[in-house]
């Protein structure tokens, strides 16, 4: 068996490994495969996609360190000053700059300029919907965070919004399979943070983790269907720009 088709067999099993873990409560457990299976995917895309973009290989290893960093806070107990929660703020660094690599794999193919022209009601209205998003979900977690801390929310928020919304611009400047991808995957990274919110500050069920894990593992599946795949042509008739695949 080919090393690229054990790695994908491996880290299914692991993601339903990992979803019965967090069905079960067993959270460190949990912190662990999913760990691995991130790891694992980053191989898998280093091993099998050709054409690998840097940025989202960078992605890809900021989110596995975020990982890692995440399941090592679980089970080793480091003597550091109860006073500042520096787990927290080099954690939630980590993933917003995997988030930001995301968003610049994104934006880096796209004529904004166009997109602009082209969608200019549907993005601002995209742009006032993600400031009351950002706004109000970051509004619960106000009374259980100190000023720093709800500052980091707040732009982690923003980050994944930011997420969304570039995803969806370039799957309407494009139309494509492969930034349909990108959008699916998006879109379920953000509901998977949101309800994770709601999971830590709001209520304790058990289903909203369950939920959370979930929608992370089809965003990642999403995000390495998209990285398989080339965007599709695009000729400007007017100005005879072409879009090659990236």
């Amino acid at each position: 068996m080919q090393i690229g088709k054990f790695l994908g067999a491996l880290i299914l099993a692991l993601s339903l490994f990992f979803l019965g873990l967090q069905f079960k409560g067993l959270e460190i457990e949990a912190a662990g495969v999913r760990a691995l299976s991130v790891a694992l995917l980053t191989i898998l895309y280093v091993i099998r996609v050709k054409n690998k973009h840097p940025f989202f290989l960078m992605f890809l290893v900021f989110f596995t360190i975020s990982e890692i960093f995440n399941y090592v806070t679980w089970v080793v107990n480091f003597d550091i000053t109860p006073e500042v929660d520096y787990y927290y703020y080099i954690g939630n660094s980590l993933y917003i700059t995997s988030y930001l690599f995301l968003i610049a794999r994104i934006a880096i193919t796209m004529n904004f300029k166009k997109a602009f022209l082209k969608f200019p009601v549907q993005i601002g209205l995209l742009g006032i919907l993600g400031l009351f998003f950002v706004y109000f979900v970051s509004d619960t977690t106000k009374k259980e965070l100190i000023n720093s801390e709800y500052y980091l929310e707040l732009f982690y928020n923003a980050v994944v919004m930011l997420l969304m919304a570039i995803a969806l611009i370039n799957y309407m400047y494009r139309d494509d399979k492969k930034s349909m991808n990108l959008l699916i995957g998006a879109i379920c990274i953000m509901f998977s943070e949101v309800i994770q919110l709601a999971y830590f500050y709001i209520v304790d069920f058990l289903i909203l983790n369950l939920l959370c894990s979930m929608f992370l593992v089809f965003a990642f599946l999403f995000f390495y269907l998209q990285s398989r795949l080339q965007h599709r042509k695009m000729i400007d008739y007017d100005h005879q720009d072409v879009h090659v695949p990236e």
